[in-house]
């Protein structure tokens, strides 16, 4: 069994950081989402970064932003990998300098099979990151949906980030039904929006690669 992947996600300043890849975190989200609080410029993703180990992907995230502007950012903060929500097409995202997560949002009305497969194979994303559909929202919405409509994507073959409203209460859970390639957590492991609670994610963390042992 590979190791389960986990993510960190809204990652604003070092200290953060240090303590996620510290935990056992395989990757730190940086978010350049304007007008939201876990929002971070290019420097200080640059600052970010140098205390993040070669070894830990560091992951930008972007909401409907231009192609030209994602190969941009990713260049000058040496992203490893973009996670972009929103109606990226196949062919936007074969203009991607560096890998990719595709996001998709549940909804709450979709039922076993509803997520289509063959159109998300089409991508060649690094990892399916299922989310929470929350209108108006792209994310961090800090709910879950029914974890059974992950199983058909996981089944099918494709790597599935779990996101959406995961804690250190319920990711052991979580990981034990879907049995995902990893798990993609913000909001369930901060103190307040874009300051994260250390004991949190040191538990997040312990509980979800635990899980995997189970």
């Amino acid at each position: 069994m590979s190791v389960l992947f986990v993510k960190v996600c809204g990652i604003t300043n070092a200290d953060d950081a240090s303590v996620a890849v510290g935990a056992g975190a395989d990757a730190i989200g940086l978010i350049f989402v304007p007008g939201t609080p876990r929002c971070v410029t290019v420097e200080t993703a640059k600052a970010v970064a140098r205390v993040v180990s070669p070894t830990v992907w560091k992951v930008g995230v972007f909401v409907e932003a231009s192609i030209n502007e994602v190969n941009r950012i990713a260049r000058e903060v040496s992203l490893d990998v973009v996670q972009l929500h929103g109606d990226l097409t196949p062919d936007e995202a074969a203009r991607l300098a560096v890998p990719f997560f595709k996001v998709v949002r549940v909804r709450p009305t979709d039922t076993r099979g509803a997520i289509d497969v063959e159109a998300l194979r089409a991508y060649n994303a690094r990892a399916i990151v299922l989310d929470t559909f929350v209108e108006g929202r792209a994310g961090g919405t800090g709910r879950t949906f029914d974890w059974e409509l992950a199983r058909p994507v996981v089944e099918a073959g494709l790597s599935v980030l779990l996101s959406g409203g995961l804690t250190p209460d319920n990711v052991a859970e979580a990981v034990r039904r879907v049995r995902p390639f990893g798990v993609d957590v913000s909001s369930g492991v901060e103190a307040r929006p874009g300051c994260k609670n250390h004991d949190k994610v040191r538990a997040f963390i312990s509980n979800a690669k635990g899980a995997q042992r189970d």
